[in-house]
Parts: C-alpha cells; sequence; structure tokens
C-alpha cells in the first residue's frame, strides 16, 4: 500500500524532505514550457523540413495541449486516489520517452502523436506538482513556494526560446528533443533516491471513468473541428463537443465520486473565477509566441538564434517577478495583484495589433515587456488563490483543474490562430506570395486576444475576497 503522509504530518513534514518536494516539482515544471517554447522557435524548421503547412505546424504544438488537457483532470483526480507523487513520477517517465521518440520522428504524423503522448505525460507532472507543494508547506509558506514553482516555468519559457534557436541552428531542431532526455532521467532518479511516501488523501475513492471518456471526446470534438472549419464536418464536431460538455456537466453533478467536482464551482466563487480568470489569461497570451517567432523568421528575416533571443524577453521579465509576486499574494489579497496583472497583460496585448511588415521593432520588444509584467503578476496570485479556496482533500483536482485551465485556454488560442490561418491563407506553406494575407490573420488574431484578455479583468475581479 502506498505510504501516506496524514494531514497532520504533511504539514510538519521536515524540512528536508520539503526541499526534494520543491526541487522535484521545480525540475518537473521547467521541462514542459522549455520544450513547448524551444519547438515554437524550431517550428519554421521543421516545417520546411517536413513540407508541413500554417495548421499542420499548428498541430505540432497543438497536439501535446490537446492531449493533456483531455487527461489533466482524469490525471488530477487518479493522483488524489493512488499517489500524487507516483503520478508524478510515471508523466516524468513517459515524458522523456517521448522526447526521445520526438527527436527520432521521420513524418509528420509520427512527431505529432509523439507529442500527444509526450502531453499526456506532462499533463501528469504539472498537474500533480503544485498539489504535492500545498501538501508539504504549510499555508504562510504556500505562496513563496508557489511562487519558485512559477518561476521554473519562466526560466524554461526564457532559456527555451535561446536554446531552442541556437539548438536548430547550429545542431538541428531534433536536438531539442534529446536535450530534455537527460533532464528527465535527473527528476527520475532525484525522485526515486531521495522523495520517500506519498499524499493520497482520497484513497479508497472510486474513479469516474465515464466523465472522464465524455469530457476527453468533448475535448477533442471541438479542438479537431475548429482545425478543419469551415467544412461541415468541422462544425458538426464543435457541436458534438458542446453537447458531451453538457452531458458532462449533468453527468458529475449526479455521480458520486466525479472526476471533476462541479460543486467547487457552484458553491465556491473564489475557486470558480481564479479559474476563469485563468482561463480567458491563457486563451489571450499562449499564442503570442507561436505568432511572434513565425512573424520574426518569415516576415523580419531573423534566424532561428535571433528570433530565440528576442522571443526571451518576456519569459525573463516574468522569471525575475514572479517569486516577488508570489510573496505579495502571501500579505495581499491575491485577487488585486492577480488583476493588475491582467490589466498590464491586456495593454502589452495593443501593440501587437498594430504588426505589419515595417514595424520597428522597439514596439516588439516594448509589447514583451509589459506582458511579461502583467503575466508575473497574474499567475503565482492566481495559483495561490485557487489552491488557498479549497480543502485539502482536493489539492489534486484543485492543481489538476487550473492546470486544465491553462491548457484548455492554451489549446484554445492555438484553435483560434489555426481557424483565422485556415480561412484566411488555408492549407499552404507559408511562402512570400501569402505574407500578406499571413500579416492579416496575425492582426486579427491580437485583436480577438487582446479582447479576451479585457474581459479577464473582470473574471479576476469577481472571484471576492480570500482573507
Amino acid at each position: 500500500m502506498t505510504e501516506k503522509f496524514s494531514s497532520v504530518s504533511a504539514k510538519n513534514i521536515n524540512n528536508i524532505s520539503k526541499k526534494i518536494v520543491l526541487i522535484v516539482a521545480t525540475m518537473g515544471a521547467f521541462l514542459t514550457p522549455f520544450m513547448g517554447s524551444a519547438i515554437n522557435v524550431a517550428l519554421p524548421t521543421i516545417g520546411k523540413e517536413f513540407s508541413m503547412s500554417a495548421i499542420a505546424m499548428g498541430w505540432v504544438a497543438t497536439s501535446f495541449l490537446l492531449a493533456a488537457a483531455m487527461s489533466l483532470v482524469p490525471l488530477g483526480r487518479i493522483a488524489d486516489i493512488y499517489g500524487r507523487k507516483r503520478v508524478f513520477l510515471c508523466g516524468v517517465i513517459v515524458f522523456t520517452a517521448f522526447s526521445l521518440l520526438c527527436g527520432l520522428a521521420n513524418r509528420t504524423e509520427v512527431l505529432i502523436f509523439a507529442r500527444a503522448v509526450q502531453g499526456i505525460g506532462g499533463a501528469m507532472m504539472f498537474g500533480t506538482g503544485a498539489a504535492m507543494l500545498t501538501s508539504a508547506y504549510p499555508p504562510e509558506e504556500r505562496g513563496a513556494v508557489l511562487g519558485i514553482n512559477v518561476t521554473a516555468v519562466y526560466v524554461g519559457l526564457v532559456v527555451g526560446p535561446f536554446i531552442g534557436g541556437l539548438l536548430t541552428q547550429y545542431v538541428g531542431w531534433r536536438c531539442i528533443f534529446f536535450f530534455t532526455v537527460p533532464l528527465g532521467l535527473l527528476v527520475i532518479f532525484s525522485i526515486l533516491w531521495k522523495l520517500k511516501g506519498d499524499w493520497a488523501e482520497a484513497s479508497g475513492e472510486r474513479f469516474d471513468f465515464v466523465g472522464s471518456l465524455i469530457y476527453g471526446i468533448a475535448l477533442l470534438a471541438m479542438m479537431y473541428g475548429f482545425s478543419i472549419l469551415p467544412s461541415t464536418l468541422g462544425t458538426f464536431l464543435i457541436f458534438i463537443g458542446i453537447a458531451c460538455l453538457v452531458v458532462f456537466g449533468f453527468w458529475e453533478l449526479r455521480v458520486k465520486s466525479p472526476v471533476l467536482d462541479l460543486h467547487l464551482f457552484i458553491h465556491n466563487r473564489p475557486f470558480a473565477f481564479s479559474n476563469l480568470a485563468a482561463l480567458l489569461n491563457y486563451m489571450a497570451t499562449f499564442a503570442v509566441g507561436f505568432l511572434l517567432s513565425l512573424y520574426l523568421q518569415y516576415i523580419k528575416g531573423f534566424t532561428p538564434r535571433d528570433a530565440g533571443l528576442i522571443l526571451v524577453i518576456q519569459p525573463i521579465v516574468m522569471a525575475l517577478l514572479s517569486p516577488l509576486a508570489g510573496r505579495l499574494s502571501d500579505r495581499i489579497e491575491p485577487r488585486i495583484i492577480a488583476s493588475i496583472g491582467m490589466a498590464l497583460t491586456t495593454l502589452g496585448m495593443v501593440p501587437l495589433i498594430l504588426l505589419n511588415n515595417s514595424t520597428n521593432l522597439l514596439q516588439v520588444y516594448a509589447s514583451l515587456v509589459i506582458l511579461g509584467l502583467g503575466f508575473a503578476l497574474f499567475a503565482s496570485p492566481n495559483m495561490n488563490a485557487v489552491m488557498s479556496s479549497v480543502d485539502r482533500k482536493f489539492y489534486g483536482v484543485a492543481s489538476g483543474t487550473v492546470g486544465t485551465m491553462r491548457l484548455v485556454g492554451q489549446m484554445f488560442s492555438m484553435g483560434l490562430t489555426m481557424l483565422i490561418f485556415a480561412l484566411l491563407i488555408g492549407r499552404v506553406q507559408i511562402a512570400p506570395e501569402y505574407y500578406a494575407l499571413f500579416v492579416k490573420s496575425v492582426k486579427i488574431i491580437f485583436m480577438i486576444l487582446c479582447c479576451l484578455c479585457f474581459c479577464g479583468i473582470f473574471a479576476s475581479l469577481a472571484r471576492g475576497k480570500l482573507r
């Protein structure tokens, strides 16, 4: 039987064990954003090697997000029942193995498949990392350690474009995937060697397989439907996806042990609106790196290395300020800090609406700095608000839920991008004759994303006071 830390002993877990939890969760938090941001820089090169259309390049990023979004909430529930450390360890193993397969891929279909399975491994990691930290650390220390955890995400985002650009230009894009393999092995070794015991506060409860299946079908149908619009099949799949979400909601409200306890949303205002704010924030911001990478390389003619150097501006600001934001959320109402962050993010999106062939790069730099500042002030206080609004029994589900908001937001951000590309450019490679349509598409996408971010300000403010 899994060794469990009780509610009391988890609060009083010794400092060495707490530090090991922080180290492995932080290392796991670094891997997935590093991979995503590095691949964004490499996409034009990958697309050229495999003769990909703009939509196919989008699927290299989206397949990871879709698989992770489909599995994150169920995996969070499984972690609560069977052990968070156990699920986290399995996630690192899957992520590492399929990173190797991605690097060995010889066809578009193989790469997209491997990215999808890699996404399931990623979901196991970031669906349980924050829950392990929240279990191991008392409330007065959570903001600080969650801030460190978020910083690891941003460090991954910082070095991802830089290392990804260097590897792509001088060694080859496949080395991006190979680069993560030894890091994953180091995390596996650290867990097996140093981290004893586990947390499974919902041990003995049943797992809702039916609800998980309905939820996965809903996301898959909607996302694939977005990618093939304006076809009739695309419209039909989106309708099926929405219908499945409605059925999922009714099922979860009636089943005894739901995979996602919707009563958390109905009866817990801070939890509900904090998750809604996270959803809108990631919907509005995720496609920025993808679009700017294409814009800088196709329209501005930058190499992968130089485009990567520009794209690190935003995550550098995020990494520097996230620990401070986390500590502030231990002292000041998280709603206030997160809402200011959302407002700054909206402001940072505005200059991107004006991009064209002759845009001065200072405009791009300024936008990335403001976006980094806004996101740093939003992310860790918002996570602190979510995790502090639920009982210990629901830490895995809460962590998985906010992770799902992130992934679903990122997924729909890419879905919107692929939809606009499909409508304006079509299923073709981005060649010089399509550059004008590409720039027009980018401007429209940023306009929509800015509106979403503006709505997120009000969702953040509506959560109410936590203390």
